[in-house]
């Protein structure tokens, strides 16, 4: 009796753990599911949607601040003007140097969302500054379009109205010829800047 007593507990024992663990696995693979089921619509969500104006391009409002940087009313651009010294700009730029020729330095600067801003000081025989050019790459057209907008009015409240020759817009007053132009092609997006002596007849894609 004491044998078969045990024996039957144990059966007991055994049933209920086997029981327990059944409905156990069973509440775990609804939760699972559920779960899943509340997932699912999120993830296709973000999978069909196209990414956040915010995480795929900068507020261009503030990059073009980025760009211009601390200037002066001396200043052409980023606290730099035609005739300073190389050394000037050394000590001025802020962004890091990628480049270091006989006729010019190349800075560059890449924010959050990977875009990318290069800054090239071109200098004369006499290692002083007599050009700046700036290339923005950017993400999208919208991108493009908007730092467009905030770039013409920023030049046109310093420089008055520009002209337009294609897709090129120039400033020349205050001894200063800015041109800017949207060098973007296919699915490469972007701005290039260039400040020049007034009287320059280059144009920014030269």
């Amino acid at each position: 009796m004491h044998t078969h007593s045990t024996d039957y507990h144990f059966s007991l024992m055994l049933k209920k753990l086997l029981l327990i663990t059944g409905v156990s696995l069973a509440t775990f693979a609804c939760s699972t599911k559920t779960e899943e089921d509340k997932e699912a619509p999120i993830n296709d969500s973000i999978a069909l949607s196209n990414p956040a104006q915010s995480e795929l391009n900068s507020n261009q409002s503030a990059l073009l601040q980025t760009i211009i940087g601390t200037t002066t009313p001396e200043s052409i651009i980023r606290g730099v003007s035609f005739g300073d010294p190389i050394s000037k700009v050394k000590a001025t730029e802020t962004f890091e140097m990628f480049e270091e020729m006989g006729d010019h330095l190349g800075y560059t600067f890449e924010t959050p969302q990977f875009e990318t801003i290069d800054v090239q000081y071109f200098t004369g025989k006499d290692q002083k500054v007599n050009k700046i050019t700036i290339d923005v790459y950017l993400n999208s057209a919208d991108a493009t379009k908007q730092l467009w907008e905030a770039g013409k009015k920023h030049f046109s409240e310093i420089y008055e109205s520009p002209k337009q020759d294609g897709q090129i817009l120039i400033w020349n007053k205050k001894s200063v010829r800015v041109n800017m132009e949207n060098v973007s092609t296919g699915k490469d997006f972007g701005l290039k800047l260039e400040f020049l002596p007034a009287g320059s007849n280059a144009l920014a894609h030269q």
